[in-house]
């Protein structure tokens, strides 16, 4: 009995001391602060459907993107008589941006444009502010766009038409976005962006400056496929807008759209459905006066396709 306690007491003498060591050393590890990174891929791409993600093109590399919109689907304009809207395109675009650096980089591109104001060329920036980090001290990422659209149509000689232009300041669209965005995890993101559009010339009796208010997400299904989706809503001015719907017979309406995302080994590509039948923020914010109710919602898709001018990198 004797040498059993004696044995304990060994044993307890011998195993006191480590068990404290390890104690302590747990506490130590709890007590060490998560390592801060910041979230990357929040969204694939630079744009979800209609409207900017979060992202930016990062230092040395360049993006392609090819934009395309097909007439109505349904309704009065589709049908079997367009081929439900693969006959006809609403809006064409063709896109280049260059990253300055990992947060800021610029655009250039021209769109067909929707509506009688058309021939459109784009300059843009984009800049992250902030980036999300692992550690949540940051928990959202956001991300400022602006571009300046000009529109090169011939001017219209009617004097209430929207391209009505006396001289080349008319011809000018000015849009200011902030994107604020969360990746919860690596299947699931969303962000919220309010937009600002100024345009120095519109048709007679609308509105020259309008806010807008955009949602978007995108849900992982496959490892390289995902569902996004975006919406959007414009502020507009309840009495212009009774006033054009009065004497032009036009209503306007909230931008939807959905579709599926591809990654196909350096490309981006999306087969959507919208609403909107223009591409570019100047336009589908202001003038979307087509209806998914009305069977107005169109096919659409993009590609984007990045390259390397980093040294570095391609090593």
């Amino acid at each position: 009995m004797k040498y059993h306690l004696k044995s304990l007491l060994y044993l307890a003498v011998i195993c006191l001391p480590s068990l404290a060591f390890a104690q302590d050393s747990l506490e130590k590890a709890l007590e060490m602060p998560i390592e801060k990174k910041n979230v990357q891929a929040t969204f694939k791409a630079t744009k979800l459907i209609n409207i900017q993600t979060n992202e930016t093109i990062y230092k040395n590399e360049f993006d392609f993107r090819v934009d395309h919109r097909f007439g109505d689907i349904a309704g009065n304009s589709g049908g079997i008589k367009n081929f439900f809207g693969l006959d006809q395109s609403t809006d064409i675009r063709i896109g280049f941006e260059y990253g300055i650096s990992d947060k800021l980089s610029v655009g250039l591109a021209r769109a067909k444009g929707a509506g009688v104001v058309t021939q459109l060329y784009e300059g843009n920036l984009k800049y992250r502010l902030l980036e999300q980090t692992s550690d949540d001290k940051i928990p959202v990422a956001v991300t400022l766009f602006g571009s300046t659209t000009v529109s090169a149509v011939k001017a219209s000689t009617d004097p209430t038409a929207a391209n009505a232009y006396s001289d080349f300041q008319d011809r000018l669209t000015y849009v200011v976005q902030a994107v604020i965005a969360r990746k919860f995890n690596s299947n699931f993101s969303v962000l919220l962006m309010p937009s600002y559009v100024h345009r120095n010339f519109t048709v007679f009796g609308d509105q020259n400056d309008m806010l807008a208010i955009s949602v978007g997400g995108r849900i992982k299904i496959t490892k390289r496929m995902a569902f996004v989706a975006d919406y959007t809503i414009p502020f507009r001015d309840k009495n212009k807008e009774a006033y054009l719907e009065s004497t032009l017979g036009t209503q306007y309406y909230k931008t939807l759209g959905a579709g599926l995302e591809f990654e196909t080994g350096g490309h981006i590509f999306h087969l959507n459905f919208t609403n909107a039948t223009a591409i570019q923020e100047s336009q589908f914010i202001t003038d979307t006066n087509t209806s998914w109710l009305k069977g107005q919602y169109r096919w659409g898709f993009s590609i984007a396709r990045r390259f390397s001018f980093d040294k570095k990198k391609a090593k």
